[in-house]
This record gives structure tokens, C-alpha cells and sequence, in this order.
């Protein structure tokens, strides 16, 4: 081998280096995943389990930081502002992703700037419950009995803009009945106990809460808001079933991380979460919490995916009277 193409061989390793670098560095230490909820909920629970295994795959810990507050603001904020090493992720549902960019008047992150899709491994429908003394056995029992007394019922709901007051309302969109949202700041299980004590009739309940409170009788299950049956409520039918073509609203579980993330890590990120994601035993416990497990898409598709999400919410904010409320 002569020396000028050793010398050229030299300068094309210099030029790959920096392109291979960051994957064969990753990880260096441990990795955070960020909730930007509370603790004790499907997302804290499953993202505890996943971050276990990851931690056996990737050779260094993984932990999770719940960083509840401002909307789901704070925690996001702080992963987009954090080194882009991928070190730091965050789980962000759908409200933290889709519908604060037009729910808040000012946010301190731009989900499509700041973040970059890393895995969508979780859809989660709601189901739609009524206290068991309430005359509504049905979908369009619950339909006919608003148009029978109007001005009567009142559903409890998530705080403004929250997922569950965005499905009432595009529930009360879909049906034309006149309904009303009664809001609580302390969020879904609040607005449920209220149901179960008999003090509001109606709710969209999380199905992980939920599932107990059905089979104990303490509520009634009309129907669930995906287009297809969850497989751990299969008596339940859709709303589309039930008496409301075409109605769907699904928040979903997405990790991603700071923007400017080399893509080698992403993509090793993207390939490790996919394996655990697909594991029997974490399969299993999304099923048994009422999530519905899905293969996540690329990076790219999930981009896409990601845009037509936020247009999506974002109209269904304004639709609701809500944007700018926050």
C-alpha cells in the first residue's frame, strides 16, 4: 500500500469519525426519562418497567424523574433545554405535545423545534362511564336523555384544554346533546371519584383507574373512544359502535428527545425502545393497564405523524373554546 493512499485512507477516517462517534460514546452515563405528570399513573408505571430493561440493554442505568407542573410545561422545558446527548428524554403525551401549542398563550417550548420523535409505542382510548343509579344504560339512552332534559346533564371533567374535557366536548360536537363540563384541577381521578360518590353523572375515565370500578359496579362503561375494542374491556363496544360513526379520541404515549440529538443516537434510542416495547412481559402489563400497544413507527413517519397530530388537536382546541386559555 503506498503511502499516498494510506495518507487518504487516513483523511476519509478523520471525516467518519465525528459521524460515528456519538454511537459508539452512548451511552457515557445515565440516562434520565422525564414524566412530565405526577407519579402512580399507566405512563409512570410502564415508563418504570421499560426503563428497567433499557437499562439491561444499554449498559448503563436508566432512571425516571417525574417533573409534574405548569400544564406538562416544566418538565418538557426542561428536556428541551437539556444537552442534546441523548441522555435526557422525556414520555410526553399527547396534551404535552399536541394541544399545549394552541392551548397556551405562551409556552416555553415548540414541540416540533425542541423535540425529535424517538419511539410511539402506546395508544390510550378513554371510557366513557356514568354512575350505576343514572337511567342511561347506553350510548343513545345517554343521547336520548339529554334531549329529554335539556340543560340537565353535566360531565366531569379533566382541567381545561386536559384531555378528558376535550373528548366531552367532542362528544357533546359529535352528538349535538347539550351537555356540560363541571372541571377539576386535580385531573382525572378526581373527576372520577366525584362520578363514583353520584355528584356528577358522566365522565371519560382512564382506563389504568377505571377497570376496577366497572367490574366492582361502582360505574357503568357505555362505551370506549378508539375505533377498535380495548382488549382488556371487550364487552365494551366503541362509540362508533354504539351510536357515534366515526368518533375517535386517543391520547398516545411518545418518547423524544432534545432537537439537536446526533442521529446515531436516535436511532439506536428508536431500535433499543422498540425491543422493549415489544417484550411479552411489557406487553402484557400495557394491556393489563389499559394501554393498546403499537409498533412504533420511524423517526421520519413519526414526524409526519407528529405534524398531522398537533394540526389535528390543535383544531379541536379551538373547536372547544379553549385556545389561548392557558
Amino acid at each position: 500500500m503506498t503511502p499516498k493512499l494510506l495518507a487518504l485512507l487516513a483523511l476519509a477516517g478523520i471525516a467518519l469519525a465525528p459521524q460515528t462517534a456519538p454511537a459508539q460514546k452512548f451511552p457515557e452515563k445515565t440516562v434520565t426519562i422525564v414524566i412530565p405528570i405526577g407519579a402512580g399513573g399507566a405512563m409512570d408505571r410502564i415508563t418504570r418497567l421499560m426503563a428497567e430493561q433499557m437499562g439491561k440493554r444499554l449498559g448503563e442505568p436508566v432512571i425516571v424523574e417525574n417533573r409534574p407542573g405548569g400544564g406538562m410545561a416544566i418538565g418538557a422545558s426542561a428536556v428541551a433545554s437539556a444537552p442534546a446527548d441523548g441522555h435526557t428524554l422525556m414520555n410526553a403525551p399527547s396534551g404535552a405535545y399536541a394541544i399545549n401549542p394552541t392551548l397556551f398563550t405562551k409556552l416555553s417550548y415548540d414541540p416540533e423545534r425542541d423535540f425529535v420523535p424517538v419511539s410511539l409505542y402506546a395508544r390510550v382510548p378513554f371510557v366513557l362511564v356514568v354512575h350505576p343509579d343514572f337511567p342511561a344504560k347506553s350510548v343513545k339512552e345517554l343521547i336520548q336523555y339529554s334531549k329529554d332534559n335539556p340543560g340537565k346533564l353535566s360531565y366531569a371533567a379533566s382541567g381545561r384544554g386536559g384531555m378528558i374535557h376535550l373528548a366531552g366536548e367532542m362528544f357533546r360536537s359529535a352528538t349535538k346533546i347539550d351537555i356540560t363540563s363541571v372541571p377539576y384541577r386535580q385531573g382525572g381521578p378526581a373527576s372520577l371519584n366525584d362520578v363514583v360518590a353520584g355528584h356528577v353523572p358522566v365522565t371519560f375515565a382512564d382506563p389504568a383507574i377505571v377497570q376496577g370500578l366497572i367490574a366492582g359496579g361502582k360505574v357503568r362503561a357505555l362505551g370506549v373512544t378508539s375505533r377498535q375494542r380495548m382488549p382488556n374491556l371487550p364487552d365494551i363496544p366503541t362509540l362508533d359502535e354504539a351510536g357515534v360513526p366515526g368518533f375517535e379520541a386517543i391520547s398516545w404515549h411518545l418518547i423524544v428527545a432534545p432537537a439537536k440529538t446526533p442521529k446515531p443516537v436516535v436511532d439506536r434510542l428508536h431500535a433499543e425502545l422498540k425491543a422493549v416495547a415489544a417484550m411479552p412481559e411489557i406487553n402484557q402489563q400495557m394491556l393489563r393497564m389499559g394501554l393498546m400497544p403499537m409498533e412504533s413507527p420511524s423517526v421520519a413517519d413519526m414526524q409526519k405523524f407528529m405534524q398531522t397530530e398537533n394540526a389535528r388537536w390543535g383544531n379541536i382546541v379551538r373547536e372547544a373554546g379553549v385556545a389561548g386559555s392557558m
